[in-house]
């Protein structure tokens, strides 16, 4: 199958550009490098389906199926918003991060899934969307960190100058977290509605990390509107939330999967 191989090169070569671009500082006037990066983005989801289609039972939601996933929803995001001045730099760590787990999928992936009705099905679709999302505000966070750190230390690098401003990027920090709060919100009220046995199906300990890492996100929401949290603060609760959703939801498929050969 070339969609994999098709996917990785468009991916690392999205990546080149960037990369050029941002050497030559010239990401705001050009975005040639969003063509590949859509390219590699149809083809790593039309490969998903094509998995999908041929495999018995519903979609794929295993552990390196999920990863892949979840790359993919990154990448559609770093696409989005690269329009939008110096944050296709986003794509530098993003795009060979979805060549990377895409081709652990074709390596490893492709396990029989049991059949889903459509209710958990979209309960797994969503969490999916709320995962890749808050990834990317994670990687957001790490960039503020990095620019925060450089202007404490008057440590003015010359590859700063392709990151975008810090008050674009705190902006846009906060809007992704909100809607990455918002579909962890609905994934957390379907998973009430939809899943009726947490220990039988080994959600227990899934559960309650998901919901930590709501609370925490929802914390530095609250605290952004009530208080104005910004920087350092904003960085360390991002940071700190992620962690809890990836220990909940990958940390306990990898354990489960990998480990015990159970279904997660």
């Amino acid at each position: 199958m070339m969609l994999t191989p098709a996917a990785i090169a468009l991916y690392l070569l999205a990546t080149v550009l960037l990369v050029r671009g941002a050497a030559k500082d010239t990401l705001e006037s050009t975005h040639g490098w969003r063509w590949p990066a859509w390219a590699a983005v149809l083809l790593h989801g039309g490969y998903h389906l094509w998995i999908a289609r041929i495999t018995a039972g519903g979609p794929d939601m295993h552990f390196f199926s999920a990863l892949s996933l979840v790359s993919l929803g990154m990448a559609v995001l770093t696409t989005l918003v690269g329009a939008q001045g110096r944050t296709g730099t986003l794509g530098v760590v993003v795009f060979p991060l979805a060549a990377l787990l895409l081709g652990l999928y074709h390596g490893y992936g492709h396990k029989p899934s049991p059949g889903l009705d459509w209710r958990l099905q979209l309960h797994a679709w969503m969490a999916l969307l709320a995962y890749a999302s808050l990834a990317v505000a994670a990687l957001l966070a790490l960039m503020l960190w990095v620019q925060e750190r450089a202007l404490r230390r008057r440590d003015f690098q010359p590859w700063l100058r392709a990151l975008p401003p810090l008050t674009e990027l705190e902006t846009l920090l906060f809007k992704t977290i909100a809607v990455g709060f918002a579909l962890l919100t609905a994934t957390l009220l379907s998973g009430v509605l939809f899943v009726h046995d947490l220990l039988g199906q080994h959600l227990i300990h899934k559960t309650v990390l998901s919901v930590l890492s709501w609370l925490v996100f929802g914390a530095l929401l609250l605290g952004r509107w009530r208080r104005g949290w910004r920087g350092a603060k904003a960085v360390h609760w991002t940071l700190a939330a992620m962690a809890l959703l990836l220990l909940a939801f990958f940390g306990s498929k990898f354990v489960l999967e990998l480990v015990l050969k159970r279904v997660a």
